[in-house]
């Protein structure tokens, strides 16, 4: 099979890369021929037959945004529509696996896959695996950072909102952007044009459910890792945090309850913004960000981890990988995490945002080192889909063979 992988950064970057890349990979590996389609860079490891892609655009960079013209790429890219227009004529493939694409790549894309469809008469499958809330929410991630919480006005297009709340940035033209962005592809009704969502937890499903264009389209399909359980299961005394140093992720309730605990040692492994909020707190030791060997062997060496976001996460990998390594996991209630975490056998859950909360269950698990232990082997227990179950039930997914909830 033919399959056209599209995401906007096409290098390790994230979730959504370590996902597109893996799963590309395996597929080549099964005898598909998968190419790939989004922004040139530097560190662009995938490509596609004619070597054609966008241009590389940083839109976090405020800078950018003060030209006139840059925001009208936000919304529609004519450069996108040309390019992804040369790789289907050349390619041609049977399946298009569209992951993260607005803002570089834009909906734009959508308009010249259904143009190329009908041209060619080909019966191609539209696959859209949903990493965020982009499709609902204009700052993607149902979290308004100027107010420091969740936020779900935008449900039901009311993507006004966004402006009011300053959601992208915590700027007022960016949401402008992001406003007008939601509001021209309602207004071209592009999205139609998909014709299965994967869903990566049963809590992203029923909010893309609450938009009715979508609901026929939704399905679940929880995230796959590589089990690899750590031979290994000597713990040390510290307790890991490993991810994004970052406001939505929880970072400062957790810093201000190490500051509780002085005699409890954290593990910070990561990098992000609120690096300096992590710098002078006795107990914590920030190792940086790590990855390979050296991740493992902190995940696989602590007493446990903490996840403490305070957005909806989706099918977060840290909680995943934790419990492949036999590390069990104290996660937030909140999004997709508690459907990851089994409370009471392979770890436990808080109240998102309560530092009461989430030190009480640190006092808990740290003191008993008994339950650890317990929760330790049953992680172990765990069963996540492979890449291989996977992609067995993607590639049903690509011949029209899904079972829908």
């Amino acid at each position: 099979m033919k399959i056209l992988m599209v995401n906007k950064f096409l290098y390790p970057n994230g979730g959504s890369e370590t996902y597109m890349l893996k799963l590309g990979e395996f597929l080549n590996m099964k005898g598909h021929e998968v190419q790939y389609f989004g922004m040139e860079h530097r560190n662009r490891c995938v490509g596609n037959a004619v070597d054609v892609y966008t241009s590389d655009v940083n839109y976090r960079d405020g800078s950018i945004w003060k030209s006139f013209i840059n925001p009208f790429k936000v919304i529609y890219s004519n450069e996108a529509r040309k390019k992804m227009r040369l790789v289907l004529e050349n390619f041609q493939p049977q399946v298009v696996h569209l992951n993260n694409f607005n803002y570089q790549l834009t909906p734009s894309i959508l308009l010249e896959i259904k143009r190329y469809i009908k041209r060619s008469g080909e019966n191609i499958k539209v696959i859209y695996t949903a990493h965020d809330y982009q499709l609902l929410c204009p700052n993607h991630m149902f979290y308004n950072p100027t107010l420091h919480c969740t936020c779900e006005k935008c449900i039901g297009e009311h993507y006004f909102n966004c402006v009011k709340g300053k959601c992208i940035h915590k700027s007022f033209v960016k949401s402008l952007v992001g406003m007008a962005e939601a509001l021209f592809w309602k207004y071209k009704n592009a999205y139609r044009y998909i014709d299965t969502i994967i869903c990566c937890s049963e809590f992203m499903k029923k909010m893309m459910d609450r938009n009715s264009n979508f609901k026929t389209k939704t399905l679940v399909m929880h995230n796959f890792i590589e089990v690899i359980h750590s031979a290994n299961n000597d713990k040390n005394d510290y307790i890991l945090y490993f991810g994004r140093f970052s406001e939505e992720k929880g970072i400062k309730t957790l810093v201000n309850v190490c500051r509780t605990l002085p005699d409890i040692p954290f593990v910070f492994a990561g990098s992000g913004d609120l690096e300096k909020e992590i710098e002078g707190v006795a107990n914590i030791k920030n190792v940086g960000f790590k990855t390979g060997i050296e991740l493992e062997q902190l995940i696989s060496e602590a007493r446990f981890s903490v996840y403490p976001s305070e957005w909806y996460e989706n099918c977060p990998f840290s909680v995943m990988e934790s419990q492949a390594y036999g590390t069990p996991v104290l996660g937030a209630d909140i999004g997709g995490i508690p459907e990851l975490i089994q409370a009471g056998k392979t770890g436990e859950l808080f109240e998102s945002g309560s530092q009461k909360d989430l030190r009480s269950k640190v006092l808990k698990l740290w003191n008993n080192k008994e339950l650890m232990q317990e929760y330790a082997l049953n992680c172990h227990d765990i069963v996540f889909d492979t890449i291989g179950q996977y992609a067995e039930k993607l590639m049903n997914i690509y011949e029209g063979k899904e079972e829908r909830t």
